[in-house]
């Protein structure tokens, strides 16, 4: 999801963000827009964003499929309604003692509806263009920020450090196979050990029952957070 003005230039005016949502008059009595998305949002759920199909939401709503282009066009309308929907029941939080404070407590409100709707970060990951639930919840980090002393400049750099972590979710280097049994990733650490040591060590300390006790995705999201977090107000505090 591109925000900030640095996204690439394209030499024409940047497209918003749209939906159709004229109704049509031949629409099944007491179909609506929002009983469509909450559907598909339970779809989305339990079987993930592939299983949303307008074929699939028309079966569970027992209506014919072509109605429900009526309400929201295409699927990837659909994509964006319900995404822009789970963005919309963030929690917005209590200020708290300081600004790192409210931040920290703002995105770990993301975490939260994020772990509720897990496929909604693969989806945002593939619509760069934010639905208008995104950005207003961006303004308020913008406000949390801005409102704790953070010039212009920095809360510029602050937005592309965090990235997604605003909305509660971090995007890792690769997959790093947590279910890996042991004996496997042994396996792989002494085939890659001679040529690439510091990788095999790693292999090895971070699976179930290494050093590291394997990895928390939970924990490393707050480390890498509360990180991000010390920085910021290290470098505002200096006035950098």
């Amino acid at each position: 999801m591109q925000t900030g003005s640095c996204a690439r230039s394209t030499g024409t005016r940047p497209r918003l963000w749209r939906v159709t949502t004229r109704r049509s008059r031949t629409a099944p009595a007491g179909l609506t827009r929002e009983g469509i998305v909450d559907v598909a949002i339970r779809v989305a759920d339990a079987d993930g964003p592939t299983a949303v199909s307008m074929r699939r939401i028309a079966q569970e709503l027992g209506v014919d499929p072509m109605s429900l282009y009526r309400h929201i066009g295409a699927k990837d309308g659909l994509l964006d309604l319900m995404t822009d929907t789970v963005v919309a029941g963030i929690e917005r939080v209590e200020p708290g003692a300081t600004w790192v404070e409210t931040a920290r407590e703002q995105m770990l409100a993301a975490r939260r509806t994020m772990l509720r709707h897990p496929w909604t970060a693969e989806v945002v990951k593939a619509r760069p263009i934010p639905t208008p639930a995104a950005l207003r919840y961006v303004d308020t980090i913008l406000g949390i920020l801005r409102g704790g002393g953070l010039s212009l400049d920095l809360t510029h750099h602050a937005l592309h450090v965090l990235g997604s972590r605003i909305l509660g979710f971090g995007q890792n280097l690769f997959d790093e196979g947590a279910d890996t049994p042991p004996e496997v990733a042994a396996a792989r650490a002494a085939g890659l050990a001679h040529e690439m040591p510091w990788v095999a060590e790693m292999i090895v300390g971070s699976a179930h029952g290494g050093a590291l006790g394997g990895c928390d995705d939970d924990a490393e999201f707050v480390f890498s957070l509360d990180l991000i977090l010390e920085g910021l107000e290290h470098r505002r505090a200096a006035g950098r």
